[in-house]
């Protein structure tokens, strides 16, 4: 690993303002390398009685003073930077935020399939919601189409449609109606504009908007029919975040300043880390990032540097459980509950849990009843994720399953602040439900958004925290696909370890086994599938062998089947939970 040079040494520190906790983490070089070295957590103040986010980084910050021993704060309660020779401040600022109402976005745009798909990516990039849209398919007439806009007075209007030197009038005739619900609408209440659309329409967008609201001209994000290009609009658009929050939010236009530029949206620094890890593991496959909060969840994909970002507003483990239930049963959260717990039951927490969202659970039946909540808010985001996944990413060959991740990296206190490992795991395996051969990463101090945010002005100190022992490794997971019955051989594996000894042990379908292996310690595997099972070593049936590296679970294999069917029986439900969970070893 690359030293850290004299010249380069950097003082950093990281804020996350979040809708239930502020996270202030600390970076500086140890012996020539970047170190994660504390952190300071306090709960958010962005919500009421404070109304301040201000408040709630100055207590986070005070924490991680009383365990670092540094002092973050100057005079007039403001950031000391960068760092005095006494070693008071620090050098480097930068922040995230995932805390505050979604965004109101109105989209416009010419064909359903073409531009509003690729606006529909783009506002999912951050937290946001498309509460209207506008294209050649709206039946509506334009004075309704007015009486929308004004009604729901959106945060932003994002304009696509259009390849250069294509379509002009169709886009010009909402570019009208758009004036007009604009000059009605108060000074205060009038959106920002954002037009991603034909080039040769900016300066009729410019001149017809411009005197009415904040406009802002990118490239066409659809310049052609096959071509798609988000990338400078994705920029823009995090620019309008920080300036809408701004406003929004007191105290997020002052930690701007102390950032100097490098606040994101917590999604966005997410995915700019499942990015950068994709283009650095094997791009066979794809990279898996999954951050669950509690109003909202992330799914950041990405396959040899090409990312797939999709935040969720509404569908979280706090405020965002109301969302839930749009697309799931409660019988569906149930059957994960090894406990005698009815759906009213579950309904009750889910409401209270999602008014009073930084409440813990008091019983047995509480913490169960949570983690079967987050399983079902994973599984119910990755559904919806997987249509942005490329068509010929690589992966089993039956439909519905996700494709050969390698590794998984997921984040979110509901699954970082389990009582155990081994339920932090088994909710990451019950809810992502993992194809092949894959590790999976716990960001337990929550760093990631930070270090995403971090690569634009230290990428060394991201690269060597990512590779620090910051993150849990919390094993290898093996998971074949197939059809099976109940315990019928479907995986021979042997293992070699690096003393020599080797060990073959032959696994039968719906088990659910760790196999020891130390942190840092390698082993060589031979997989051989049977009855035509697929681990990702070429196609059905087909076997190979690799080399895996231990972590907190070792080897884990997961031949419980893709999907996971649990049975009809509630006994026998119950009993499979609990033996699942026992099977989980460090």
């Amino acid at each position: 690993m690359a030293k850290v040079s004299s010249n380069e040494i950097d003082t950093v520190l990281a804020v996350e303002v979040g809708s239930v906790n502020t996270r202030a983490a600390l970076f500086d070089s140890v012996e020539g390398n970047y170190r994660f070295l504390a952190s300071g957590v306090a709960p958010s103040t962005v919500a009421a009685p404070m109304l301040d986010a201000g408040e709630g980084v100055r207590i986070a910050l005070d924490r991680l003073n009383s365990i670092s021993g540094r002092q973050f704060m100057g005079e007039e309660e403001q950031l000391i930077i960068p760092s005095s020779q006494e070693g008071a401040g620090v050098d480097r600022f930068v922040a995230t935020l995932s805390a505050g109402e979604p965004l109101r976005v109105v989209a416009a745009g010419l064909l359903d399939d073409v531009s509003l798909e690729s606006v529909h990516r783009l506002v999912s990039t951050i937290n946001a919601d498309i509460v209207d849209t506008l294209s050649l398919n709206d039946s509506r007439r334009p004075e309704s189409q007015i009486d929308s806009i004004l009604r729901l007075r959106p945060d932003i209007i994002v304009i696509a449609g259009g390849t250069n030197n294509g379509a002009s009038r169709s886009v010009l005739k909402m570019i009208n109606t758009l004036n007009l619900a604009l000059s009605l609408l108060p000074d205060n209440f009038r959106p920002e504009i954002l037009y991603a659309g034909n080039n040769n329409l900016a300066g009729n967008v410019t001149s017809l908007l411009g005197e009415l609201a904040p406009v802002s001209i990118v490239p066409n994000i659809r310049p052609d029919l096959e071509v798609e290009n988000l990338t400078p609009a994705e920029t823009k658009l995090i620019q309008i975040y920080r300036k809408i929050y701004g406003q929004k939010i007191l105290g997020v236009e002052e930690l701007e300043n102390w950032a100097n530029g490098y606040l994101l949206p917590a999604s966005s620094g997410f995915g700019r880390v499942v990015r950068f890890l994709s283009r650095v593991y094997d791009q066979s496959k794809g990279v898996l990032g999954v951050d669950v909060g509690a109003s909202s969840t992330t799914i950041a994909s990405a396959f040899a540097g090409k990312l797939n970002l999709s935040a969720y507003p509404g569908l979280g483990v706090g405020s965002g459980l109301t969302g839930l239930l749009q697309n799931t049963t409660l019988d569906e959260i149930v059957r994960w509950i090894p406990y005698d717990v009815s759906t009213a039951q579950v309904a009750n927490y889910l409401y209270n849990k999602s008014i009073y969202a930084s409440s813990l659970p008091a019983t047995a039946e509480d913490l169960a009843i949570e983690q079967a909540l987050a399983r079902e808010v994973i599984r119910n985001a990755l559904n919806q994720a997987k249509a942005s996944f490329p068509q010929d990413s690589p992966g089993p060959s039956r439909g519905g399953l996700l494709p050969w991740f390698e590794p998984i990296i997921v984040r979110g206190s509901v699954i970082t602040n389990a009582s155990s490992l081994s339920q932090s795991l088994m909710m990451i395996l019950d809810g992502v439900q993992p194809t092949g051969i894959s590790r999976v990463i716990l960001d337990k101090n929550s760093l990631a958004p930070a270090l995403g945010a971090l690569a634009g002005i230290n990428s060394m100190l991201s690269v060597q925290v990512l590779e620090s022992s910051a993150f849990i490794n919390l094993g290898t997971v093996i998971s074949p696909v197939g059809k099976a019955r109940g315990g019928d051989p479907i995986l021979r594996i042997t293992i070699q370890y690096a003393s020599g000894q080797e060990n073959t042990i032959e696994i039968k379908y719906g088990a659910l086994r760790s196999i020891p292996l130390p942190a840092g310690q390698s082993a060589q595997l031979h997989l051989q599938p049977l009855h035509r099972f697929d681990v990702g070593m070429g196609g059905p049936g087909k076997s190979g062998r690799l080399r895996v590296v231990g972590g907190y679970f070792g080897i884990v294999i997961d031949a419980r089947g893709r999907p996971i069917e649990l049975s009809a029986s509630l006994e026998r439900r119950r009993e499979s939970i609990v033996h699942w969970s026992r099977s989980l070893k460090a």
